[in-house]
């Protein structure tokens, strides 16, 4: 049984080293998530730590998915800073182990964070990812929308430029 809960601070901290394997496994295995490869674990963990404080100010929030042994996914949600664009949320760092894809832990994952910012009041989600990666199946039948691409917007774990589909969805009220 995989079980979805959100993190503060501390826990973030506390959590940044289980976090930092998911993310380098994440990055070997190809997927864009913002770093390049080789990504060092001990610069993973760093990066999970530094954001602690943004999710204790309440600008920035973290799910992980836990199994019985360890952190089997996770996702994080950025409130936009602006007084014109608090209706609206970013979605980043969804990121499943590659032992577990495929059983719908990604699609909980991304369930869970639209639940949270419709909850808070939130009306709209955005997102990008790689295009053509598999990640742009799971958010299409999830009902997202895409709102175009643009090419050579950001490099792959190799450095190789590649574009981005961005998407949007409603939720709430």
């Amino acid at each position: 049984m995989t079980e979805i809960v959100p993190v503060s601070g501390p826990e973030l901290v506390t959590y940044a080293d289980e976090l930092a394997a998911l993310l380098v496994e994440t990055v070997e295995g190809g997927a864009s998530v913002g770093f390049l490869a080789p990504l060092d674990r001990e610069a993973a963990a760093c990066w999970w730590r530094e954001r602690a404080a943004s999710v204790e100010a309440g600008s920035h929030r973290v799910w992980i998915a836990r199994d019985a042994e360890r952190i089997a996914g996770t996702i994080g949600l950025s409130r936009a800073p602006l007084p014109n664009a608090r209706h609206r949320a970013e979605v980043a760092k969804l990121m499943v182990r590659p032992s577990v894809r495929g059983r719908g832990l990604g699609r909980q994952l991304l369930d869970a964070v639209e639940r949270s910012a419709a909850a808070d009041g939130v009306t709209l989600l955005i997102l990008d990812t790689e295009s053509g990666s598999p990640a742009e199946r799971l958010y299409r039948a999830a009902g997202w929308t895409e709102s175009g691409s643009i090419p050579d917007y950001a490099a792959d774990p190799a450095g190789v430029l590649k574009p981005t589909t961005f998407y949007f969805k409603t939720v709430g009220g």
